[in-house]
């Protein structure tokens, strides 16, 4: 029999309870049920909040990316470089743009329910932007923001800016695909760091 619910927010505890479950058995052990129970509530309580299992599922897969884009901001800005000039500005915008690069393949092998979960193909809400205009803890942001310093400080011509950032997500999120599902699981972190090495250096070179 299910407990009385007294936590004032239910529709926060109900994604909350989502986002723990995806943790540990991805996107198919998000299910209303499921984190009703969590919360103590009835399962007719949590339709109150989420239309249906699609629409709970979309809110912890965004909530599942922002983890992956707050991880991207921290690692970002533990970079810190001596700013000389526009020698060391140049070093540390690529340095900045290997962090996040690096961040999103840990954050894939160190967390793959909240990975898979992030990019199950739900509907996650509409990005919002941090509060001053800045990326927030969107991922794709976090990336065309880095990708806009190294124009900004002259280390990449600005005719090559565009598109530049799908074909940098597509290669590191293949890389760390391959880690979590695919052929690559399992493999030495020696090797995945070469493996990284190699492609943010293709990354790189194609900018």
């Amino acid at each position: 029999m299910s407990r009385a619910y007294h936590h004032g927010n239910l529709r926060e505890a109900l994604v909350a309870g989502g986002v723990d479950l995806a943790r540990t058995g991805g996107p198919a052990a998000v299910v209303l049920r499921a984190v009703s129970r969590q919360a103590g509530v009835s399962h007719n309580a949590a339709y109150r909040h989420f239309a249906n299992r699609e629409d709970l599922l979309a809110a912890v897969a965004g909530r599942c990316m922002e983890q992956l884009g707050r991880l991207m901001i921290s690692r970002s800005g533990a970079v810190d470089l001596a700013d000389q000039g526009q020698a060391d500005e140049v070093r540390t915008a690529w340095a900045r743009l290997s962090a996040i690069g690096e961040a999103y393949v840990d954050f894939a092998i160190a967390e793959p329910g909240w990975f898979r979960t992030a990019f199950c193909g739900a509907v996650a809400p509409p990005r919002k932007e941090a509060v001053g205009g800045g990326p927030g803890a969107d991922p794709f942001a976090i990336l065309s923001s880095h990708l806009d310093d190294l124009v900004r400080c002259g280390a990449v011509p600005a005719g090559r800016r565009p598109g530049a950032e799908y074909a940098a997500w597509s290669a590191v999120h293949g890389l760390s695909d391959l880690l979590v599902e695919g052929p690559l699981r399992g493999l030495p972190d020696a090797e995945v760091r070469v493996a990284l090495s190699a492609v943010l250096s293709a990354v790189a070179r194609g900018l």
